[in-house]
């Protein structure tokens, strides 16, 4: 049935525009043979794809609309120019619909015929070859008229065979007709035609070996791949031309010996002129390449080898790091600008250490031995959980009534505060009693101490060594709410936890 449909579209063509066509196209390739004598090997080949049409999204439609698609079948011959260029035929059959918004939206058989040329971005031993195209063409329509569109795409060849590659192609086709735009996509093979050499045929694909630099030394074997030179320096370059290669040459620019690294030696006194000081006069290497000068007698007041007008302490020893001033730690910077004279530092510290690392040094460092942060004077910062304990063990640690004698439910906050002293080791902590203004204030001051000391003596109990806190009574004296209520009174009955950053 395919076959006698595609026999009844060949009876509709207009025949006279198609043989113009191919008559051009035909006269053309008979021309063209004296442009590919540095062709590759094979110059022919003939190729098959399968097409999927889109004649609605250039003219109406839109590009995601898949199902709008339409098939078609292509079979093409093609010619190698160059290296780089081919010339393409192709002769195309398919079904499609246009005029999408109209009545003559209908299926209708297209046939065309191309030449196409095609630039290809060739290198030897390379499997995908992606090329760019270009042309003319004429296309006949079953229910329209004869039009000439103008394709323009891309695509890529990938080799799979010595002769065979898959091939993909899209491209656009500008219509001298209205409403004939589209838009062909094609996947399918080419074959080339011809024989290839019998050691061609044999030939491996991995044996096409790379020369980037076109050195005539293969990639593997070029230490320079990408740097054109030549053999006798294994393809590496040498601008100088002194037999040292560049990479390897100290002075590339000038032409020099080896036994240098590739730099000269102007005065002949043994020493390469990018290491001589003076490179137009011999000299010797103690003098780094300059003549000996007669010795002068040079004053050394405090004999530490740093002459008196170079020593910026001349009646002390130093040492020549230090410009003659003495240096009693040795981290380079002198006693009189050390902060930390006798402690090896850092000059950022003005020579005092940071033994924590924490950016602060010794000297200002309150905790030296724990990394801090500046806000808490180089001591670790406490935890807001922490924080937040300390701050509701004040009223949540509870005493029967007038006396110091803690009451079962405050245990569970004092196990607390012991878990965060044994965390917080550079830390001591310093426990304060407080009362309201109920009473006396001498009875209030001995109260508010007692009920300190209770909680240090538990503190001391769960293991918390005793050098570590202090406790101290305050009675009335603190406030920290009004005592003409209940509520107020409440919060002035406290006890305290602070913690203190060790000395």
């Amino acid at each position: 049935m395919y076959f006698c449909h595609l026999f009844k579209v060949f009876q509709n063509i207009d025949f006279s525009i198609m043989r113009n066509l191919l008559f051009i196209i035909i006269i053309f390739a008979s021309v063209v043979p004296g442009l590919y004598a540095q062709n590759p090997q094979l110059k022919s080949g003939v190729s098959f794809k399968k097409l999927f049409l889109d004649y609605q999204s250039q003219n109406g439609g839109t590009l995601t609309g898949f199902k709008d698609y339409r098939h078609g079948y292509e079979l093409g011959y093609q010619r190698q120019l160059t290296n780089n260029i081919a010339l393409n035929f192709p002769l195309r059959y398919g079904l499609v619909n246009s005029h999408i918004d109209s009545l003559a939206s209908v299926s209708k058989s297209i046939l065309s015929l191309d030449a196409q040329f095609q630039y290809q971005f060739f290198k030897e031993g390379r499997r995908f070859i992606p090329y760019l195209m270009a042309g003319v063409g004429g296309v006949h329509e079953t229910e329209g008229e004869f039009n000439i569109q103008i394709p323009a795409g891309l695509g890529l060849y990938v080799k799979v065979g010595p002769k065979a590659y898959i091939t993909l192609q899209t491209e656009y086709r500008y219509s001298l007709a209205e409403d004939r735009n589209n838009l062909q996509h094609g996947i399918g093979f080419t074959y080339l035609l011809g024989k290839l050499t019998e050691e061609e045929e044999k030939k491996p694909e991995e044996m096409v070996k790379l020369d980037s630099d076109n050195d005539g030394i293969v990639d593997e074997l070029d230490l320079c791949p990408n740097a054109f030179g030549p053999k006798e320096l294994n393809g590496c370059p040498d601008k100088d031309g002194d037999s040292v290669p560049d990479y390897l040459d100290k002075c590339p620019e000038s032409k020099g010996l080896k036994q240098f690294g590739g730099c000269p030696d102007t005065d002949g006194d043994g020493i390469a002129d990018n290491e001589d000081e003076c490179p137009n006069v011999a000299g010797t290497l103690a003098n780094k390449g300059c003549p000996e000068e007669p010795k002068v007698k040079v004053m050394d007041s405090d004999g530490d080898g740093v002459s008196d007008d170079k020593d910026k302490c001349p009646n002390e020893k130093g040492t020549e790091a230090t410009m003659g001033c003495p240096d009693t730690d040795g981290d380079g910077i002198t006693d009189k600008d050390d902060k930390c004279p006798t402690k090896p530092g850092l000059k950022i510290y003005n020579g005092c250490p940071d033994t924590d690392g924490d950016g602060i040094d010794d000297s200002r460092d309150k905790c030296p031995n724990v990394a801090g942060t500046v806000a808490n004077e180089g001591c670790p910062e406490i935890k807001m959980e922490d924080k937040k304990t300390l701050d509701i063990a004040m009223q949540a640690v509870q005493f029967q009534t007038g006396s110091a004698v803690l009451k079962s439910e405050s245990n569970i906050v004092l196990r607390q505060i012991s878990d965060i002293m044994n965390r917080y080791l550079d830390f001591n902590m310093n426990i304060s009693g407080h009362t309201d203004n109920t009473g006396s204030s001498t009875a209030n001051q001995s109260l508010s101490e007692r009920r300190a000391k209770a909680c240090y003596e538990f503190l001391v109990k769960q293991g918390i060594s005793a050098d570590r806190m202090s406790f101290t009574g305050f009675g009335e004296s603190r406030p920290i709410s009004t005592n003409e209520n209940e509520k107020g009174r409440t919060l002035n009955r406290r006890v305290e936890f602070n913690m203190i950053p060790r000395q």
